[in-house]
């Protein structure tokens, strides 16, 4: 097989920020895109994990339809040339579509960066959509393989960011980001027009009405949690995982 990572425009910055749902992930990609320099790809994998999983997620065939269904082909156009020649390529990845019998080499050809949030937080949220959370749903566990991976290649620890300190203090956790990258910080990343944009996934329409609608973060959160207690086992599974993960941050 040829080696997929090596095809990398050597001068292009390639961020792959792994996450999992009900995050802060789109607002995150929206901040980059907001950047004159920055191209933004939306879970570029998307497609290929529903025609590999079966799974019925909302847009389902709509998703299948918009994108290759072939990971290496996904692969060709992230390593490949950046749309428009833009400096860098920002790819919002959900971690839980790396399936296991998809090929990691590539990883070697980005960087690799990491956001993370209480899982509490996350499958409140996720559970309000879709009922019945998984472990694997969380994207946590391919959070850490990936994480684990990166560092045991290249000896340094990658980027970790976690989604409530970047609400409680965007500009400082921004700019870390980009220091961590080894880009400048733009200002521009803390604003932005509302509205939607092409480079979404066409599955906006069921999951993005809030960020459609935002022209910045939203304020960090102050409650706790409401977590149903059918899915407290699930959280306490989560929490080493986070907290590996967090602990690098």
């Amino acid at each position: 097989m040829t080696n997929l990572a090596a095809a990398a425009q050597p001068t292009a910055v390639r961020i792959a920020m792994w996450s999992g749902p009900r995050n802060i992930s789109t607002a995150l990609m929206r901040a980059w895109e907001n950047r004159p320099d920055t191209w933004v790809v939306d879970e570029p994998f998307y497609a290929h994990y529903l025609a590999q999983t079966g799974l019925d997620h909302p847009g389902r065939a709509d998703v299948i339809a918009s994108q290759p269904t072939d990971w290496r082909a996904v692969v060709a156009d992230l390593t490949g040339p950046v749309p428009e020649g833009r400096a860098i390529y920002y790819q919002k990845h959900m971690a839980h579509h790396l399936l296991p019998d998809m090929g990691r080499d590539w990883l070697a050809g980005v960087t690799n960066c990491f956001l993370v949030r209480d899982p509490a937080r996350v499958l409140t949220s996720y559970a309000k959509v879709r009922g019945e959370p998984t472990l694997a749903d969380t994207g946590l566990p391919q959070q850490l393989e990936i994480f684990r991976r990166v560092q045991a290649e290249t000896g340094r620890t990658p980027p970790v960011i976690d989604a409530d300190e970047v609400l409680a203090d965007p500009a400082a956790a921004l700019a870390g980001l980009c220091a961590a990258v080894g880009v400048a910080f733009d200002p521009c990343m803390l604003a932005w027009p509302a509205g939607p944009r092409a480079t979404d996934g066409v599955w906006a329409t069921h999951w993005y009405a809030g960020v459609i609608a935002s022209t910045g973060f939203a304020a960090p959160p102050t409650d706790t949690p409401d977590l149903p207690a059918r899915l407290r086992p699930l959280a306490d599974e989560c929490a080493g995982f986070y907290a590996e993960l967090r602990a690098a941050g």
